[in-house]
This record gives C-alpha cells, structure tokens and sequence, in this order.
C-alpha cells in the first residue's frame, strides 16, 4: 500500500534542491528558458510559491511512502488555491525516485491525494505537465485528468542559431 505522509524536513532539503533543478532542465527542453539562466528562474518561482518552505501557507508537501517498510519512494507537493472563491488543488511536484518508477507508486499516490483533497474541501484538483513527458501524459490520462488547455509555440530561430 502506497501512503502519503507529512514531508519531513530532512527530506524537504532533497525535493527543494532536486524539484528547482528538475524544472529547471524542463523548462530548458520545452523551449520557454534558456539554460544559462534556467536555474536562476527555478529558485525564484520556488522562492515565489514556497516562502516559507514547508511551512508555506496552503501548501501541503507529502512523501509518498510503501507503508509495509516505510520507504520513501517520492514527494509530492499539493497547494491549496481559492483564487475564485471556490478552493481547489493543485500539484505542482511528483516525483518517483528513479529505482522506483513503473512499480505503481506514482498511480497509488494520486489515489491517496483524492481523499486528502476531498477533507481539505476541494471541489478539484489540477497540474502542469510538459508535451514532452509522455510518461507523465499516461498517468495522468489514466488516474482521471483531463486536458483544459493547450499552450503551443514556434520556434522562429533556425538551426544554426541565426
């Protein structure tokens, strides 16, 4: 069984540090940050969404764990929003350390979050995913997510830089 539990601060420190490069080298391959300043940028929205780091208002930050031996597998990261008046989630972070990706966790964290999100009075729950990940794309496509827009772009620079 897959369980999420409070982010400990010893743990917090890793997600911070792994979540800011991650999105980083995300931005960098969806084409919307250059890579010189990439990290610059992730620090600052960081910055910007948890000010407070684990004790940031609304944010509620989980390691997912195998509860049969306790092992942290992931984190994931929900924030409350209430934005419109009506409160709703919103996962900014999940991540599955790489030896225990394809065993499930990820799918069972997300089953985990909907009670969570449903004591929390939430009437839904959203993220961000990149074109790209394909793998992502799937997961959530099958736990129930529903694509609510599309950002597309162009890439005017040619190949040799001009």
């Amino acid at each position: 069984m897959t369980v999420l539990v409070p982010m400990s601060p010893s743990v917090f420190v890793e997600f911070q540090r792994a979540a800011i490069e991650s999105y980083a080298k995300q931005n960098v391959a969806s084409g919307r940050w250059p890579a010189e300043s990439a990290m610059e940028f992730s620090r600052a929205e960081y910055q910007r969404l948890l000010p407070e780091g684990p004790a940031t208002k609304d944010a509620h930050l989980f390691e997912i764990r195998e509860s049969a031996t306790n092992l942290t597998v992931g984190t994931l990261w929900l924030a409350v929003q209430n934005s419109t008046g009506t409160p709703t989630g919103y996962v900014f972070n999940v991540e599955i350390a790489e030896e225990h990706r394809r065993k499930g966790y990820a799918t069972r964290a997300f089953e985990a979050l909907e009670p969570i999100c449903r004591d929390l009075g939430l009437a839904s729950v959203g993220l961000h995913v990149f074109a790209f990940n394909t793998a992502a794309r799937r997961l959530y496509e099958t736990s129930g997510y529903e694509v609510t827009g599309i950002t597309m772009r162009k890439n005017l620079r040619r190949e040799d830089g001009a």
